[in-house]
């Protein structure tokens, strides 16, 4: 079975350290264990959703927001740039001073 690490009770992505194919299992390992199916083809060291992710919700990992789903993300969907926008750098997410 594939695994992937969650490295905090309040991440919504896990990360893979097997690659895997559609409908394959993971075991999710770490803070809690689960088994999620993958719903797509995900490379090694890629993002698995672990929960359902709202179009606009904060994208977890670290216990840290790490994006923000531009869409709505599936549990066991791929979660990376198709998908996720980084906020960091962005000068028109800045709040103003």
């Amino acid at each position: 079975m594939a695994r992937a690490f969650v490295l905090s009770t309040s991440d919504n992505v896990a990360t893979l350290v097997d690659p895997v194919r559609i409908g394959d299992a993971v075991s999710l390992v770490g803070e809690g264990s689960a088994i999620v199916n993958a719903k797509a083809e995900i490379a090694y060291g890629h993002k698995l959703a672990t929960r359902a992710i709202a179009k606009g919700e904060a994208i977890l990992k670290y216990g840290k927001v790490i994006g923000q789903a531009t869409q709505a993300i599936s549990v066991g969907d791929h979660v990376h740039v198709h998908n996720v926008e980084a906020l960091r750098g962005r000068g028109d997410k800045r709040e103003a001073s």
